[in-house]
């Protein structure tokens, strides 16, 4: 950041009113050319053409205190060094406003007036939140965010326990409780429809708290607490020159942005699910947890899911949003409730035949979590998921041999069996060829109380070994699989027993896109028709059967 009399020290600031910085901002109007002023509790943005400048009002209120130029420059300087490791294109800089109230100047000669953060404008209509609402939030772009947040969380320190915050999420959540309390009993929540769960929500999300309690410090011991964003709702997420960005990072409370990483992404898990997305949720914190490796962190999602949609509310209700607050009101008090009944869905079939196509839709459609054996198989090995080990060297004896495979299967049976504990769905996404394998994922679905299927991908073999051979050209799956491969698997695949027809459903992959979407929706209304993971045995399964679970 340039060193300017915004940040040295020198050249101390008049202290300023709101009526003086109110004048200071109408002359700054006029001087940058700005066309518009937008106001916050806290703020006042210009923008001009290109250019967003934001100064912080004289103000003190509870969350925050700026009434000195001291102060405000300091926050200046936060909200600078903070929203720089996520958007540092946006962020151009902290600057000195000299001159006087009614004839401004941006870093000029004399004394400091005031700070202000200069930024880049963006067209607001480039906001997630704007995207969603208008139906333009695509899968790719859900995709880009994730890995941006990947990237971002992956840079960040683990944060040393002198620095752990004291207030804890659930002390916040409680707080935020009390005061929509308070404006219910003074009728400041009028346009609110749905105060009167309160109470129950405060005893659902204080008992799972307190629960989790004990795996939160455990987490924070080994590094996942850090200075994240603090506030990564869809408004503060945006689109830019093709990439996206977090911005507006949450600059006035430490405690409030030092947190568990997992209680970072909650809130656009939470807000993707506000806005009726929620296969782009689960699609969403699918792609980070794999990315991160956070997946036993997940157990917590939910309560912090809905700590993150009681603030929401607290925001909407004090902006008398009615709508907006019953909204997240109610999608709180969903995610604070028990889960219903998990499922354990467990992919099976060739190399090739469709089987994380499939799992990707079904993980989306379900609101479930999915483990891919490819990735986690060389996660063991200290490998990124697309790095590959050259034919026939020592690591690729070593990635699938049989000790390697035999550790990956037990791997995505104990993430599973977590996540199946914390309420959540489960597709396994692994060839599952060997039937003990599949009888010790059914094992578990029984031990869990889960629910369990298992869905049969399969295509003629011309069309996989088309397919893996288009694959390896591409070399962005995280698959190594090649035909040799592919005959190996024929070799070894393992017929299910006739007693478990019920659970077996098949997928036909041999069509495109349109079809296999198909063929998922009719598998998903089969499901709601017959219960999770129960279908009566269809023609297909008997054939498939009696050619030991291979296509004939």
């Amino acid at each position: 950041m340039p060193t300017t009399a915004a940040t040295s020290g020198l050249h101390p600031a008049p202290e300023l009113t709101l009526a003086d910085h109110e004048l200071l901002v109408a002359s700054l109007r006029t001087r940058l050319g700005a066309d518009s002023v937008v106001q916050t509790p806290i703020s006042s943005v210009l923008l001009s053409a290109d250019r967003a400048w934001k100064l912080k009002k004289p103000v003190r209120l509870a969350f925050i205190d700026c009434s000195t130029a001291e102060r405000r420059a300091h926050f200046c300087a936060e909200e600078w060094r903070l929203n720089r490791r996520t958007a540092a294109p946006l962020y151009l800089g902290v600057r000195a406003v000299t001159g006087t109230l009614q004839a401004p100047e941006i870093d000029g000669p004399g004394a400091r007036l005031d700070t202000v953060v200069e930024m880049r404008r963006f067209d607001a209509g480039e906001e997630l939140r704007a995207l969603a609402r208008r139906g333009a939030l695509g899968p790719e772009l859900v995709d880009a965010l994730a890995a941006h947040l990947v990237g971002f969380h992956r840079s960040l320190e683990p944060l040393p326990e002198s620095q752990w915050p004291r207030k804890q999420p659930w002390d916040w959540a409680r707080e935020t409780i009390d005061e929509l309390e308070a404006m219910a009993a003074s009728g400041a929540c009028g346009t609110c429809s749905s105060v009167g769960g309160l109470q129950a929500l405060r005893e659902r999300l204080g008992a799972a708290f307190a629960t989790l309690a004990p795996a939160l410090e455990a987490r924070a011991r080994a590094g996942h607490l850090r200075e994240g964003h603090g506030d990564l709702h869809l408004g503060n997420l945006v689109r830019w020159q093709g990439s996206v960005m977090a911005f507006d990072a949450l600059e006035f409370e430490p405690a409030l942005r030092c947190i568990d990483l997992v209680c970072d992404v909650a809130f656009t898990f939470m807000d993707l699910l506000a806005h009726g997305l929620d296969g782009h949720a689960w699609r969403f914190i699918n792609a980070w947890a794999e990315g991160m490796d956070e997946w036993l962190g997940l157990s917590a999602l939910r309560p912090f899911a809905a700590y993150r949609a009681l603030v929401r509310a607290k925001v909407a209700a004090l902006a008398g949003e009615g709508a907006a607050f019953d909204r997240y009101f109610a999608l709180a008090a969903t995610l604070a409730a028990p889960p219903p009944r998990p499922r354990l869905v467990v992919m099976t079939g060739l190399s090739g035949s469709g089987k994380s196509a499939v799992a990707a839709r079904l993980s989306e459609r379900l609101g479930a979590l999915r483990l891919r054996s490819d990735v986690e198989r060389k996660r063991l090995m200290g490998l990124a998921p697309t790095e590959r080990a050259a034919p026939g060297s020592l690591l690729a004896q070593r990635l699938y041999g049989a000790e390697a495979t035999a550790a990956t299967y037990a791997r995505l049976l104990s993430l599973a069996d977590a996540l199946l504990q914390a309420g959540h769905s489960v597709v396994l996404d692994a060839a599952f060829l060997r039937q003990h394998e599949r009888a010790a994922a059914q094992t578990l679905a029984d031990r869990r109380g889960a629910a369990f299927a298992l869905v049969h991908c399969w295509a003629s073999v011309p069309v996989l070994r088309a397919r893996l051979a288009a694959r390896a050209q591409h070399g962005a799956d995280p698959s190594d699989a090649t035909e040799a491969v592919l005959d190996g698997q024929q070799g070894v695949a393992e017929p299910w027993p006739a007693d478990w027809a019920p659970w077996v459903h098949e997928i036909d992959n041999r069509g495109d896109e349109a079809a296999l979407d198909a063929a998922v929706s009719r598998l998903m209304a089969d499901w709601t028709r017959n219960g999770a993971g129960r279908a009566a045995e269809a023609p297909e399964t008997q054939v498939l059967r009696k050619n030991g679970g291979t296509p004939a």
